[in-house]
């Protein structure tokens, strides 16, 4: 058996112009684990309503934060899966969910070097349905239909990894040590409440009910929301932060069903208001800067602090190919590759 891995993150449309987001957009919301309502109705939803008005102001805000290189999060992946690829004695490729490069394109490379045994990786660090497992799904899908002699290894969701919380924790007191923030405020991807429940399985246990996430169960294994807060918990333990100064939102809602609270831009808008002066913000459900991050945090969100009574707001970079961080992730495919 040779074995490869492949690090797959969430993708980008291959241009700002608005034919190319609209494309994106529509890979992206069509899929079943994202908007998760019946066939014909998603088709009603983005076909007929979101896709005639959201691409153009989605392709502003890409815009805004686009490189000469191209996109955010398409450069900083293949910086990261270079770094990697230095590393490590296999062979490493990358691959996006929606858009170019595909998972299809991912594997076929990885068969055309002669690998047959693959180490998956999602690059969330924790667990959603609409983020590792749409992932997963059209990972086997393709393996069985395209490389059926292949065979993969997930790498879990590691939200709560001593190494992944040392590297993170120590990317945030760098950015920390040059400025004297009043609260950190961690903020991660939203998802629907419906999602949360729809990945319990138990079926029972979560009621997001503000106990159900500290209370032991095997549906934690799959729970964003319990990850989400385990991660921010465990990263506060390790720098030591004292309670009050820090805390836990959800960013990025569509449409008007209920979504995981507190709402980041609410909470941003709140401190500023209530007299934080001083806001720092770290976005740990990703580990590549993207439009959520830059954008919507980096620009939107600071702006807003600011024109409600803020005046300095930090944007602390997701790990991306921080040195610690690539040597964190080479080790986890060295320790896979060298099993039996």
């Amino acid at each position: 058996m040779k074995k490869g891995v492949l690090l797959v993150n969430l993708g980008s449309p291959e241009s700002t112009e608005v034919k190319d987001v609209k494309k994106y957009l529509d890979e992206f919301l069509m899929d079943e684990r994202v908007i998760d309502v019946p066939y014909l109705l998603r088709v009603l939803l983005v076909k007929g309503i979101i896709l005639n008005t959201r691409p153009k102001k989605s392709a502003k805000a890409y815009k805004r934060i686009w490189w000469d290189e191209g996109s955010p999060l398409i450069v900083l992946s293949k910086r990261l899966q270079n770094k990697v690829q230095d590393n490590v004695s296999v062979p490493v490729v990358l691959a996006m969910r929606y858009g170019n490069p595909s998972i299809e394109a991912g594997l076929k490379e990885l068969h055309e070097k002669g690998v047959n045994e693959v180490l998956l990786i999602p690059m969330y660090p924790q667990f959603a349905m609409a983020t590792t497992e749409t992932i997963l799904v059209l990972a086997e899908k393709i393996r069985q239909t395209k490389f059926p002699n292949m065979s993969f290894t997930i790498l879990p969701a590691f939200y709560n990894q001593p190494d992944y919380i040392r590297d993170l924790s120590n990317s945030i007191q760098t950015e920390l040590n040059n400025f004297d923030a009043e609260h950190l405020l961690f903020s991660y991807h939203g998802v629907p409440e419906r999602h949360i429940k729809k990945s319990d399985v138990t079926k029972s246990h979560c009621k997001i009910d503000g106990s159900c996430c500290n209370t032991p169960s095997k549906a934690h294994e799959f729970c964003y929301r319990h990850q989400c807060y385990e991660t921010t918990k465990q990263v506060a333990k390790f720098l030591n932060l004292k309670e009050g100064t820090y805390s836990t939102s959800f960013q990025s809602r569509l449409g008007k069903d209920p979504w995981l609270q507190p709402y980041t831009d609410a909470t941003i808008d709140g401190f500023a208001k209530n007299g934080v002066k001083k806001l720092a913000v770290v976005t740990p459900a990703f580990v590549s800067d993207c439009l959520e991050t830059l954008e919507e945090i980096g620009l939107e969100a600071a702006h807003s602090f600011k024109e409600n009574g803020g005046e300095d707001f930090l944007t602390i970079p997701c790990l991306n190919d921080n040195d610690d961080w690539v040597k964190t992730l080479s080790r986890w495919i060295d320790q896979w590759a060298i099993q039996n």
